[in-house]
C-alpha cells in the first residue's frame, strides 16, 4: 500500500469513501458462479447496504435483483436499472405512500411483517384495483451469532409475524380480494459467519413447510433473507466472502417442493470489501498515558464503530510508506500504540483503542477498511458536519 500513489490521484477533500468497482465485479461473479447451477435461486441485493447510484448501477447491469426496505430505496433502485419484477420491498414500518409506490411499479412482492400492515395493503390495493403479491415474514426464533443489534430471527425481535400465527394469517390473507399470496420471507441477522446459523435456518424452514403441507397450503417462494457476514479483521486475506459455503448450505440443508423458488437478499457481502474511507491525521496527541491520532473523519462518516463496537482495521499508508523506505529514525519504534479517533463532540467517536500504528504525525493518510457496507449510507449531518465525499474507480488503492 503506497501513499505517494494516493496522493497522485485526482482525489476528493478527507474524509472521502474509496469504492474498488473491480472488487465489487469480482464479489458479483463469484455469487453468480455459485448461483449458476440453480435456476430457481434469485440474488437480491440489499440497497441498504450502499446505495451509491454507480454501485447500484453496476450490481443491476449484472442482473441482480433488489431488497428495498423504503420507497426511496425503490425509487433508487427503479433509476438504477433495476427491473420492478426482480424488486422485493422489506420493513416493519411501511407507509402508505411506499405501499402505493410500490404496488404502481408493479413490483415482485411485499414481505408483509404483521396482520395490521396486510389490512393496510388489501384496502390500498383495493382503492388501486389491483392485486397486491404478499410474502409474509415469519419469525423463525432462530438465534444468530452476531451482535444484538442485528439479529432479527429471535421471538424478541420487533420484526415478523410469529410463526405460531403463520397459517391464521395465510388463509386471512385467502379471504382478501386484494393480496396474492406468494410466500414466505425470513431473516435472522447480519454479520454471520457460521454456516450453523443458516443450517438452523433450514431446520425451522422445513418443519413449517410440513405445517404447510399438511394444510394443503402452496407455497411459490421461499426468501431466506441474507446475513453473510465478511472478514473485518483480514480483509485483503478474504476480500470476498465464502459464497461457495452459502449457498451450499442451504442447497444441501433445505427441503424444496417442486418448483419452489428461492430468495437470497445479500448486503453487506457484496460490497463491505470494495470500499474504504479515508481520513487524514490532525493530530497526534500525547495524553497522560496514552497517544490519540486525531483524524478528520468521526462517526458521522462511519458509525458502526460507535453504534455496535465494530471493527474495522486501520492502515496509515504515510507511515508505511515511510516504514518501506526506512526513514523513520532511531528513536522511534517500528509499531506504537493509540487511539484513533475522531473530530465529533461525543465519547463514542472512536474507531480503534490501544491500536499498533507506525510512527504517526500530522498529514498522514489513513485508511480505514471494509467500509463499502453500512459506511456512506448510514452517514450524518451532525454536529453540522458535510456528508463524505465519495470516489468511484476500477482500481484497488494498492
Amino acid at each position: 500500500m503506497c501513499a505517494d500513489k494516493v496522493k497522485d490521484k485526482n482525489l476528493p477533500q478527507t474524509p472521502f469513501y474509496y469504492y474498488d468497482t473491480s472488487l465489487l465485479a469480482r464479489t458479483l461473479e463469484a455469487i453468480q458462479a455459485e448461483t449458476v447451477g440453480h435456476d430457481n435461486y434469485h440474488v437480491h441485493y440489499a440497497i441498504k447496504a450502499n446505495a451509491h447510484p454507480a454501485i447500484l448501477r453496476q450490481i443491476a447491469a449484472a442482473g441482480f435483483g433488489a431488497d428495498c426496505v423504503s420507497g426511496g430505496e425503490i425509487k433508487a433502485a427503479m433509476a438504477a436499472g433495476f427491473k420492478p419484477e426482480d424488486i422485493v420491498f422489506a420493513g416493519v414500518g411501511k407507509a402508505d405512500w411506499e405501499i402505493r409506490l410500490a404496488l404502481e411499479a408493479g413490483i415482485a412482492m411485499l414481505n408483509v411483517e404483521s396482520i395490521e400492515e396486510l389490512e393496510v395493503i388489501n384496502e390500498i390495493a383495493t382503492s388501486l384495483q389491483t392485486r397486491a403479491r404478499v410474502s409474509f415474514r415469519i419469525n423463525p426464533d432462530v438465534g444468530a451469532h452476531t451482535h444484538a443489534h442485528i439479529t432479527t430471527g429471535s421471538a424478541e425481535n420487533k420484526f415478523g409475524i410469529s410463526k405460531e400465527d403463520m397459517i391464521s394469517v395465510i388463509r386471512k390473507a385467502e379471504a382478501m380480494t386484494g393480496v396474492e399470496f406468494m410466500g414466505l420471507h425470513f431473516h435472522i441477522g447480519s454479520q454471520l459467519l457460521l454456516m450453523d446459523d443458516f443450517e438452523a435456518l433450514c431446520q425451522r424452514i422445513n418443519e413449517l413447510q410440513q405445517q404447510l403441507d399438511a394444510e394443503a397450503i402452496t407455497v411459490p417462494n421461499i426468501n431466506v433473507g441474507g446475513g453473510l457476514g465478511i472478514d473485518y479483521h483480514q480483509p485483503a486475506v478474504h476480500p470476498i466472502p465464502d459464497f461457495k459455503s452459502y449457498f451450499q448450505t442451504f442447497a444441501q440443508r433445505l427441503n424444496l417442493r417442486p418448483g419452489q423458488r428461492v430468495h437470497f437478499e445479500l448486503g453487506r457481502s457484496v460490497v463491505g470489501q470494495m470500499g474504504s474511507l479515508l481520513t487524514h491525521v490532525l493530530y497526534v496527541k500525547k495524553g497522560t498515558e496514552k497517544k490519540f491520532v486525531i483524524v478528520d473523519a468521526g462517526f458521522t462518516d462511519l458509525i458502526r464503530p460507535a453504534l455496535y463496537g465494530a471493527y474495522h482495521e486501520v492502515v496509515n499508508l504515510s507511515g508505511e510508506s515511510r516504514i518501506a523506505r526506512g526513514e523513520f529514525s532511531d528513536c522511534e519504534s517500528e509499531r506504537e500504540r493509540y487511539d484513533v479517533v475522531g473530530p465529533i463532540c461525543e465519547s463514542s467517536d472512536i474507531f480503534q483503542k490501544d491500536y499498533l500504528l507506525p510512527p504517526t504525525r500530522r498529514g498522514d493518510l489513513l485508511e480505514i477498511r471494509s467500509a463499502g457496507a453500512y459506511g456512506e449510507t448510514m452517514a450524518s449531518c451532525y454536529n453540522c458536519r458535510p456528508l463524505p465525499n465519495v470516489y468511484v474507480t476500477d482500481h484497488p488503492l494498492s
